[in-house]
């Protein structure tokens, strides 16, 4: 029997060390690929029995590798763990296809449990292949001795249907649970989508989030939350009856497939499952859990076209649930009334997805302008757009912020953006010397991400282009403010040399603190008081006092939407340095031509008349 291979997918060469280290006492083979694209090549030239995949790489990441796995059919069937340290990714790594997570940081005991699970299922499965072989091989030699060995023939048979039998659970069951898996249950559902319009029968699906689970599996371990997995099961499979298909989602999902066409009978089963956890104690080695629920109700009807469709349906559910408190139960309507709405919230999370995967994000620019003598030099802002091929036009960041942030895609986004600036600017140094700054905006959740700074560190390098020429401006939110790390991580980067803008600064959560506790390098102050400073005091004063901070700590500001040259002389009267909007520059596409026609514009403006 040949021996276990593992595949170690990660861009960082420390993290594959201490990964091959852990699972050497486990006799493997293992071989690794530093990126996606490598790791598709060695899948070209071995199949391995098992990847260790991590999320967050450059270029091809672990999610889109996975995906593009599960499209091939020789590779459909190796099981493939997710290695992250972001509890955010572990659903959406379920719903490319993945099979399992290890957390990060690594702990020793996880890595070895979930690398044995995986080893013995296969050492299971080739046994039962072998010995399956061996028992067609013996059928066919017996078969000319069937009246002498007509007891043992059936006795044989019986065994090969039952390694059959025990075959199939394994490859549509959890594991854990002892529920069906996620692939027994797309299956399922493929089925009830598939059936003619004439016998098609409505039902209904219960996606049922646990609370807790993770604070079980965390302070008491592996074993306490396999238990707590098992047990939920249980007692989900008894409340549902044998008539439900009941299956286990993800990590702590779990998918109730419920054979009624009544919205009552559906609600009435979530409130008996959401009733027991209510009420349901966990106890592990003297300490006790509160177990609750969250349960999203959607109906499968003729509308419903795939499995992904009646996974974001829930998902969308689920997320209005959970962002009200969580621990209820709540259908679709309950949610939106207006179905339009709704799918035009899942078809943007599609739209998003392709305009990834194809390349469909448009890189535009806006230069910022000096308005003072103190200001010099030729500053851009990259702006992102999508192109939408049904509708051949672009469209703004506005139309698809909330879903790329909605279904954790605006990371992706901004990785793209920096990858394709830096990609530019490589290929056209004539135009990068003339420029002294681009400005890249970076989302709160792409700040999040623990490998961006390394991730930024080695585009530049990748591209050859000079940090001090990147500046990331960061919108002041509140999901910044009060981000311990982010002040690190912006200090990190500032490391590398880039230099850091705080963006709509005076938009809602603004104190001047911020102001010194964050290594910001400008000020982009508010286009909203821009618009009203000509009619507002309060605007004009709040303008005045920004700069008044501003000019105290040294630091230039950059006025938004300047959009009339009375805009701008007040601006410059007030002393800003640097104003940005249409009367300067309208936006334009990131290309060759355009820049090379701002670039003569902009130097003409500087020449002294």
């Amino acid at each position: 029997m040949k021996a276990f291979t593992i595949l170690i997918v990660d861009d960082v060469p420390d993290n594959i060390d201490v990964l091959r280290k852990v699972i050497a006492p486990l006799d493997c083979n293992v071989s690794v690929a530093t990126s996606g694209e490598r790791a598709l090549t060695i899948l070209e030239q071995l199949v391995p029995d098992l990847i260790l995949l991590d999320v967050m790489m450059p270029g091809i990441s672990g999610f889109e590798l996975c995906r593009l796995i599960r499209k091939d059919a020789r590779f459909k069937e190796i099981p493939i763990i997710f290695v992250t340290g972001r509890t955010d990714d572990i659903s959406q790594g379920f719903a490319v296809g993945g099979n399992d997570y290890i957390t990060k940081p690594i702990s020793a005991d996880e890595v070895i449990a979930r690398v044995q699970h995986h080893q013995e299922r296969h050492q299971l499965l080739q046994q039962l292949r072998t010995v399956n072989g061996e028992l067609e091989e013996r059928v066919r030699q017996r078969t000319s001795e069937l009246v002498t060995a007509n007891k043992q023939l059936r006795e044989e048979i019986n065994e090969r249907r039952y390694m059959q039998d025990r075959l199939r659970y394994l490859a549509d069951h959890d594991f854990v649970s002892r529920t069906y898996n996620r692939t027994a249950l797309e299956s399922h559902i493929a089925d009830i989508i598939s059936q003619d319009a004439e016998t098609f029968a409505p039902v209904f699906y219960l996606s049922i989030d646990l609370s807790r689970f993770r604070v079980v599996n965390e302070s008491c371990g592996l074993i306490a939350g396999d238990e707590l997995l098992s047990e939920a099961a249980e007692r989900i499979s008894t409340i549902a009856g044998h008539q439900a298909f009941v299956s286990r989602l993800s990590g702590d999902s779990f998918a109730v497939v419920y054979p009624t066409s009544e919205r009552e009978a559906a609600i009435s089963l979530a409130n008996l499952i959401h009733s027991e956890f209510e009420n349901f104690t966990f106890n592990w080695d003297e300490r006790e859990f509160d177990i609750g629920t969250t349960i999203a109700v959607v109906q499968i009807d003729d509308s419903i076209t795939s499995f992904d469709q009646v996974l974001m349906l829930a998902d969308d559910i689920m997320y209005s649930a959970k962002r009200d408190g969580g621990r209820c139960v709540r259908y679709a309507n309950d949610l939106e009334a207006d179905d339009a709405r709704q799918n035009n919230r899942q078809n943007w999370a599609l739209r998003l997805i392709d305009g990834i995967k194809y390349d469909h994000f448009r890189v535009f620019f806006q230069q910022i302008s000096p308005l003072s003598t103190t200001a010099c030099g030729i500053r851009l802002e990259a702006l992102v757009r999508l192109y939408a091929p049904d509708q051949d036009k672009l469209l703004f960041p506005d139309s698809f912020l909330y879903a790329a942030e909605r279904y954790q895609l605006i990371a992706d986004i901004d990785r793209w953006m920096i990858r394709k600036v830096a990609e530019f600017m490589s290929h056209n140094p004539n135009i990068t010397n003339k420029i002294d700054n681009v400005a890249l905006n970076l989302s709160p959740s792409t700040l999040r991400d623990k490998y961006l700074v390394n991730y930024i560190c080695d585009t530049l390098a990748q591209y050859q282009i000079d940090p001090r020429k990147i500046c990331f401006e960061v919108t002041e939110t509140e999901q910044i403010i009060h981000v311990s790390e982010t002040s690190s991580v912006l200090q990190q980067i500032k490391e590398l040399g880039c230099s850091i803008a705080i963006d709509d600064f005076g938009s809602g959560y603004s104190t001047f603190s911020y102001l010194r506790e964050f290594p910001f390098d400008y000020i982009k102050i508010d286009g909203m008081f821009a618009r009203e400073v000509e009619h507002s005091e309060s605007s004009l004063a709040m303008v005045q006092s920004i700069l008044d901070v501003a000019k105290k700590l040294k630091k230039p500001c950059v006025a938004e939407f300047v959009e009339n040259e009375a805009l701008a002389t007040r601006f410059t009267n007030m002393g800003i340095e640097w104003g940005q909007g249409y009367f300067f520059h309208k936006p334009e596409e990131l290309t060759v031509e355009n820049m090379q026609k701002c670039l003569v514009g902009v130097q003409e403006c500087m020449e002294p008349h």
